[in-house]
């Protein structure tokens, strides 16, 4: 059984590599796509696999885009953090969805899913689904709550600054420049939190627009960016980002 993964976060496309072959040993995974960009220019090249695990939210676009340019009618089971009503479309137009963090169980069960309907290849309806999730109602994150010590701290959006990742572990900037350790990946902010106000501008930082002190333009189309508080590294655009990013900021 030929695979193909569409995941950007590289610990996680590994980490369900190794699940997908551990229930399904006579699987092979043929291609571990990171972006809309990559995966268009594989499905260009090769011939299609018998199965694809697809992540919505990827760093350049979401996945829909690449059934927009690329006609690939393998079977798919979705890999997702969004919401119930999103769950819902998933459920009703592919062979499977698994919520993030991926577990062995529910991986196991999808697989036999598939084995059940790969005789009739059903494929998903990817227009009536991106449909059903850009017109439902989301609902954005508002609140965080943090563990300090023997104390429990509130915090709401309008006091986080931005969100980076390092060696595996998620941390909330709040405005007076306190870092905490929080249970949600930047994929999973990425989708909680409401899009008008934070952008996912790299792997490793999500910002607030009201953080941006100074965008600052360097060759070649890069974009730095001056925080407040100030991080201690420097923060680039990813490149891919750099248009939407402009039109995130008006």
């Amino acid at each position: 059984m030929k695979v193909v993964i569409i995941e950007d976060e590289e610990l996680a496309a590994r980490r369900l590599e190794t699940l997908i072959k551990e229930c399904a040993p006579d699987s092979e995974v043929v291609a571990r796509l990171e972006s809309v960009e990559d995966a268009i220019a594989w499905f260009r090249g090769n011939p299609a696999p018998e199965l694809i695990f697809l992540d919505i939210h990827l760093e350049d676009d979401l996945s829909f885009t690449i059934f927009e340019k690329v006609k690939v009618e393998s079977p798919i089971i979705f890999t997702t953090a969004y919401d119930e009503y999103a769950i819902r479309a998933f459920k009703m137009r592919s062979i499977d969805y698994l919520l993030k963090p991926i577990v062995k169980e529910e991986l196991a069960h999808s697989l036999e899913k598939f084995r059940e309907f790969s005789s009739a290849r059903r494929q998903p309806d990817m227009e009536a689904l991106f449909r059903m999730i850009t017109t439902g109602v989301p609902s954005y994150k508002e609140r965080f709550s943090i563990t300090v010590g023997q104390k429990i701290k509130s915090y709401s959006t309008d006091d986080i600054a931005w969100f980076y990742s390092e060696e595996g572990i998620t941390f909330m900037v709040v405005n007076d420049n306190h870092q905490y350790p929080i249970d949600f990946s930047l994929d999973d902010l990425s989708v909680q939190l409401n899009p008008k106000e934070f952008f996912r501008i790299n792997r490793q930082f999500l910002v607030k627009l009201k953080s941006i002190k100074n965008v600052h333009i360097y060759p070649k189309s890069r974009l730095k960016l001056e925080l407040l508080p100030a991080a201690n590294r420097e923060v680039f655009v990813s490149r891919d980002k750099v248009t939407r990013f402009k039109e995130w900021l008006g």
